[in-house]
């Protein structure tokens, strides 16, 4: 009798192993294959390259909205559909830390086309807008100006203060 009781409790701790839920540390953002204005997270290596084992359910944050997604084989579909051209901004966070990415959605057509910003950019546009100004006091209205229209363009496109401090913050955590 005890020796099955030990066999059963064998079974049950090496069956728990299995169980375990991977992490996703890295993913890629493209357009869903039913082409209807949706986006499909795919959890992908470090190469990049899709991870098929990832199977169950994974909390992201798109823009703002925390959003539980249903991963099958490695692939998720965003519920959203995407209107216009738009900013998204999709976080993924576990044990080893943040993941995110910045993205620039172009919609021509009926079709998405996923851009993948790099926070840098974001960073040193204006503060090369800024130094420009300073070093050069004919060119402050210029840098005005152009500076005043990278804000407009970032916020029409759904790209608000707040979610552009925060991709700001996790790359510079990311960095140092």
């Amino acid at each position: 009798m005890k020796t099955i009781y030990y066999c059963l409790l064998f079974l049950l701790i090496s069956s728990a192993g299995y169980a375990q839920k991977s992490d996703i540390d890295n993913f890629i953002v493209k357009e869903s294959l039913l082409k209807n204005s949706k986006l499909a997270i795919i959890a992908a290596d470090s190469l990049d390259r899709p991870l098929e084992k990832i199977n169950g359910l994974y909390t992201f944050t798109v823009s703002g909205f925390t959003q539980t997604l249903k991963f099958n084989d490695g692939v998720a579909i965003l519920p959203l559909q995407i209107d216009k051209s738009a900013f998204v901004y999709v976080k993924h966070q576990n044990d080893k830390g943040t993941h995110s990415k910045l993205l620039y959605i172009y919609k021509k057509e009926g079709s998405l086309n996923p851009f993948t910003i790099n926070s840098v950019w974001m960073i040193l546009f204006p503060v090369l807008l800024v130094f420009i100004a300073f070093a050069f006091r004919k060119l402050i209205i210029y840098a005005v100006v152009i500076l005043l229209i990278f804000i407009y363009f970032n916020h029409s496109n759904g790209l608000d203060l707040s979610t552009f401090f925060e991709t700001t913050f996790d790359t510079l955590k990311k960095a140092f």
